[in-house]
């Protein structure tokens, strides 16, 4: 595989872990790996407790992962948290070895990088709530493409619950998005709320509704997206490990729109596709607060335990391109994948359908942090934690404006 993952913060580092669980659930040899057997992965945290679950990838009698293992310098550990501050994860503590971290975590990048047979780019777990998660995570992005300005960078960006996990996540999420814009060729936002309502029983990780049924959720349409499929591999069978930058290449067409939209449907092998499209489809929002309809640059859709050929053959591209409200100035707006084998499924002949879109119901989601944000910023709350820490007024008006832009890209399509 040409990728290398990177998982930061806590949030980052716990759906990582759910993601490594569910890979090591296979007798194939993960295709995240290098041929040594080593994990293609670098776990960073400013709290050392955070990171106990990754050890165990790297003992050589973990459970968790018997064919593949984590190499000891790819686990990175800071002295103490980030206290839920975007500027205090980005800046780093004043004359607390802040920028040692950030070289550090590089450094076992470039590692991982030079081990790989081809590093097509990084894809980085992490959660925009967070202060480690969207602050160093958004520093890290930024030094990933400078010194890779080649390779591709996607994020898997987790957002907080609208409801409220910290009076400081509206300034994360806004600070850490405007970074991810500069710098990432795709964002693909799992929504917490949205995850809580779809994750169940068969992830098979803990009680539906509980964090690690949620985790176990995004890891699943992760692997649906990102596992080499039959459609991607070349006719000797080696897959080349390039279904991450394909996913950007299909659902992003233009590089000023770049947060995706994810969702997922299983069942089992009698079960007709079109049903597994209503399922993606259900969540998906249709028109705005105004009642404008929401649009689509960009559908891939992903279908594994397709043995008899019937996805392609059915009308289920055409119910896509409907459901997602497709652009007409996009001639080919609907991508797809298929697999005749699920190897996510608890049989490998069940089926399963994983649909990514570049859908601009994400503005509704914008306005909601612009507003929010805004109006703290106008009652200066919370400013001084942030300033205590080098950010200033003037970078959060520059990511006010950065949010209000990609908005307006996406309502004039």
């Amino acid at each position: 595989m040409s990728a290398v993952v990177l998982q930061v913060g806590q949030g980052g580092n716990q759906l990582g872990l759910e993601w490594w669980r569910l890979l090591g659930r296979h007798k194939k040899r993960c295709p995240f790996s290098s041929r040594s057997g080593r994990l293609a992965a670098v776990c960073v945290d400013t709290e050392p407790k955070v990171l106990r679950g990754a050890r165990e990838f790297v003992r050589k009698d973990s459970t968790l992962f018997p064919f593949s293992k984590l190499h000891p310098a790819s686990i990175i550990e800071g002295k103490g948290g980030r206290g839920g501050n975007w500027a205090y994860g980005y800046h780093g503590g004043p004359g607390e070895g802040g920028r040692a971290l950030l070289e550090r975590t590089m450094e076992a990048l470039r590692q991982e990088a030079e081990r790989r047979d081809y590093y097509g780019g990084t894809v980085l777990l992490h959660s925009l709530g967070g202060g480690t998660g969207s602050g160093l995570g958004s520093r890290l992005c930024e030094q990933i493409r400078d010194e890779f300005p080649v390779g591709h960078i996607l994020t898997v960006s987790v957002v907080p619950h609208q409801s409220g996990e910290s009076p400081l996540q509206h300034y994360n999420t806004l600070l850490s998005l405007a970074s991810l814009h500069r710098c990432a060729d795709a964002v693909l936002m799992f929504y917490n709320d949205h995850a809580l309502s779809r994750a169940g029983p068969q992830q098979r990780s803990g009680p539906p509704g509980s964090l690690s049924a949620v985790n176990a959720y995004m890891a699943s349409c992760l692997a649906g997206l990102l596992l080499p499929v039959q459609s991607l591999t070349t006719r000797s069978g080696r897959s080349l490990g390039m279904e991450p930058w394909e996913l950007i290449r299909s659902v992003c067409p233009v590089p000023s729109a770049k947060l995706i939209y994810t969702a997922q449907a299983s069942s089992g092998e009698r079960s007709h596709w079109d049903s597994l499209v209503s399922g993606t489809l259900q969540h998906l929002p249709q028109l705005s607060p105004a009642g404008t309809p929401y649009s689509s640059r960009g559908v891939l859709a992903v279908a594994r335990g397709d043995k008899d050929n019937s996805f392609n053959t059915s009308n289920v591209l055409q119910r896509l391109r409907h459901g997602h409200r497709c652009v007409q100035w996009n001639p080919f707006p609907v991508d797809h994948w298929t697999d005749p084998v699920n190897e996510l499924g608890i049989s490998t002949s069940s089926r399963l359908l994983t649909v990514s879109s570049n859908h601009s119901s994400v503005s509704g989601f914008l306005g909601h942090v612009v507003q929010r944000a805004g109006e703290m910023l106008q009652a200066r709350a919370y400013l001084h934690w942030y300033q205590r820490y080098r950010a200033e007024p003037e970078d959060f008006q520059q990511a006010v404006n950065t949010l209000l832009d990609i908005i307006q890209e996406y309502d004039s399509q």
